[in-house]
């Protein structure tokens, strides 16, 4: 038995070595001596919650240390990232997401980024280089890990996707449904939709003054909602002057949410107008394309495409004809008329800002970084340890004729509808040190982000802050418009305000509906008693309420314009547009809608009285991607509600899988609160925990402190994390 037992471990340690050999070919063995001797240069420091902190001689050494963090705790995401920005998902995912692989490699191209990569400036190519050796490092010495398509990654990668931001592309309101009707040749089928726009995501953001805080010292708070799990908590620190902590994105070498020893940043979705739509004027001649432009003619270009996709086990390519005109890519077909886009979704110039506004080292350098104008999808709420706060409603915006209305589709063939540059930072709705001492962004309108001190609307134009106001909004400024001051644990306390503020403008409709319910009828007895829990109800959500299931609930089946979040150019906003349905309710627009969530949850659970923690809920079983979620697996009663109904703290969850529980998935994710004293005194929370590891006690270490909103003390100085180091070691080993 002995003897079998030391066959077998031969045979195991004889395969695992192979495969090492296997995995080892990828590498050069000149490139597996210089990426080991990178290796030693790098410590990571994992911490009691199993954060890591990597200190690096150079930033290239630090960039190295922290994509092989990134990998070791959730390589599938970091892959799946770049696949998406590769426009190669249909090769693992198939026919379904064909279009929009389309549509990433219309709006970003690879060989723009290699170009880039070969022309970037040293000390740039250095930190490329360290991501991809991270990463194909890791690869090496993990044989175990088998991507699901990446098996090299290479340095120009990031050049793919350069601001950090959820979001892969800009595409105005230009639908993947269109781009599918137009290149399948389908255009009569298919009719114009607006691209989605009810859907509530973004972050908050808010900046206290010295003025406005016990301390003295400005403080910064940073609550990204996203997809749950999409950014882990890292400290990333070099010899070199990096010293950054907060939140980045999967594959992503910058820190994108967080703060160094002098200043913090926190970015918001914006919705400042940075991608325009074109009609064209296109006619044709022995089967080629052209566009007309100021009374000439041009001939299109045109680029074959070809995507693979997965189709029943197999590779199968389909080529595509594209074609552009010198607006950019021909997206969709509107009235007869090719409509072209014209985006910035990718630059070296991005990449750069990303990376510099974290080694500032003061307010003047955050602005020198926000002069580079590259960032098209952010806002920006500052603070320093200078006791300046600022904010900046976005950053990359084209010079545009004012008299049109850029939301919508303007004339491609003349020149008076060209981007003439871009705005200066100053001319841009922008905001440094306010009187009240306090600035706020929710993805709302910059001009309630300081109250009454905040910038005036008539003095920018409308394509620069179309947002308009929304719940959450509504809620900061209530909150911030007190004249107490702050500590950390205050401002995180009222970061955690749930007031769901929309319904101060429902209930009381909704009361005055129910009045003309005649009370002999089924629909005053059936609901009644639920009118009265909601009226007397202080609209705030809670985890032992009834009240919060039935609003929620409820709430969801009213007319959905009242979701609708991002507006354009002309549009009324989530506030006026609940306002607007409130005052014109009829019963036929409220009271069955309270009745069919009445008769829902009696059906689910026997009775409507219902409390929201029961059907709220928290569950991270695996580290799958694409979570599964299951009544009869543990979960945890989360009590704030979402973000759309103006819960300052935003849990998003919906049923799963024919599911009699809600599940969250977006929201809160990594928070931070900072003070910039003479020392950084910071506290932090993320869903669940820093490890994709369902084996690791970190996966999941922290979904009661989410629960409750207790927050962990952030570990910024090195002598603090090496008394609470968990393990220490250089990146291979």
């Amino acid at each position: 038995m002995k003897n079998t037992n030391c066959i077998k471990a031969l045979i195991t340690t004889a395969f695992l070595f192979f495969g090492v050999l296997i995995n080892a070919q990828k590498l050069a063995p000149k490139d597996i001596t210089r990426l080991e001797k990178q290796a030693k240069e790098v410590t990571i420091i994992r911490d009691n919650w199993g954060i890591p902190h990597i200190y690096g001689k150079t930033d290239a050494d630090a960039v190295f240390g922290l994509l092989y963090a990134q990998c070791e705790d959730d390589f599938p995401r970091i892959e799946l990232n770049y696949i998406e920005k590769l426009g190669r998902l249909s090769e693992i995912k198939g026919q379904s997401v064909l279009y929009n692989d389309l549509e990433i490699r219309l709006l970003i191209d690879a060989d723009e980024a290699k170009a880039d990569y070969k022309k970037a400036p040293q000390w740039l190519q250095k930190l490329l280089n360290s991501y991809a050796d991270a990463i194909n490092f890791y690869l090496y010495k993990h044989p175990e890990v088998k991507p699901a398509l990446l098996t090299h990654f290479e340095p120009w990668f990031p050049l793919l996707w350069t601001d950090g931001s959820i979001g892969a592309i800009s595409t105005a309101d230009l639908s993947t449904g269109e781009l599918k009707a137009f290149y399948s040749g389908n255009t009569n089928k298919v009719s114009y939709v607006e691209r989605e726009k009810y859907v509530q995501t973004g972050s908050n953001g808010f900046a206290f003054a010295p003025s406005k805080t016990i301390n003295g010292n400005s403080i910064l708070y940073i609550n990204p909602h996203t997809t749950f799990y999409f950014r882990p908590e890292v400290q990333v620190t070099s010899e070199e002057g990096l010293n950054a902590y907060g939140a980045v994105t999967w594959g992503q070498f910058f820190v994108y949410q967080g703060f160094n020893e002098n200043c913090g940043w926190m970015h918001t979705s914006s919705n400042v107008d940075v991608a325009d739509m074109y009609a064209e004027k296109i006619s044709s001649k022995k089967g080629k394309y052209y566009y007309e432009f100021d009374q000439k003619s041009y001939p299109a270009k045109e680029k074959e495409i070809t995507i693979n996709y997965l189709n029943d086990g197999k590779l199968t390519a389909k080529k595509f004809k594209t074609y552009f005109t010198n607006n950019g890519p021909i997206m969709a077909e509107r009235n007869g008329k090719w409509i072209s886009l014209k985006s910035m979704n990718r630059s070296m110039t991005s990449l750069i800002q990303s990376w510099v506004r974290t080694k500032s080292k003061s307010f003047e350098e955050y602005k020198k970084a926000m002069d580079l104008k590259a960032n098209t999808s952010n806002n920006t709420v500052y603070a320093d340890n200078k006791g300046n706060i600022a904010y900046w409603h976005g950053n990359f915006i084209p010079i545009r004729d004012k008299s049109l209305n850029w939301s919508k589709v303007v004339d491609g063939s003349v020149s008076g509808t060209q981007w003439k540059g871009l705005h200066e930072v100053n001319e841009s709705v922008h905001l440094y040190n306010p009187a009240n001492g306090w600035l706020q962004n929710c993805n709302s309108t910059p001009f309630s982000a300081a109250g009454a001190d905040s910038p005036k609307k008539a003095d920018y134009v409308p394509y620069m802050a179309p947002d308009g106001e929304n719940f959450r909004g509504i809620n900061a400024v209530r909150i911030f418009s007190n004249k107490e001051k702050y500590n950390l644990d205050d401002v995180i306390k009222n970061g955690y305000d749930s007031k769901l503020s929309i319904f101060e403008i429902l209930i009381p409709s909704l009361e005055n509906v129910f009045a003309n319910v005649p009370k002999e009828s089924a629909a005053y007895s059936k609901t009644a008693e639920a009118v009265s829990v909601l009226k007397n109800w202080d609209y705030y959500a809670n985890e032992n309420s009834i009240a919060t299931t039935l609003a929620v609930e409820w709430a969801y089946k009213l007319d959905p314009i009242i979701q609708k979040a991002y507006i354009d150019e002309g549009e009324t906003d989530q506030v006026e547009n609940t306002k607007n349905f409130a005052k014109n309710a009829v019963v036929s627009q409220m009271i069955p809608q309270l009745q069919e969530t009445l008769q829902e949850l009696e059906t689910k659970f026997g009775t409507w009285k219902v409390t929201w923690g029961e059907i709220n809920r928290f569950q991270r079983s695996s580290g799958d991607i694409n979570l599964k979620y299951d009544d009869a697996k543990p979960s945890l009663p989360i009590g704030f509600g979402p973000g759309s109904w103006g819960s300052l703290p935003s849990f998003k969850s919906n049923y799963q899988n024919n599911s009699k529980k809600r599940y969250g998935y977006n929201g809160n994710s990594f928070v931070c609160a900072v003070e910039f004293g003479p020392k950084i005194k910071a506290k932090s929370l993320l869903a669940g925990g820093n490890s994709g590891d369902a084996n690791s006690k970190h996966f999941d270490d922290q979904a009661e402190m989410y629960q409750k909103g207790k927050f962990k003390e952030v570990l910024f100085y090195k002598e603090d994390v090496l008394k609470n180091a968990e393990k220490t070691y250089h990146p291979g080993e």
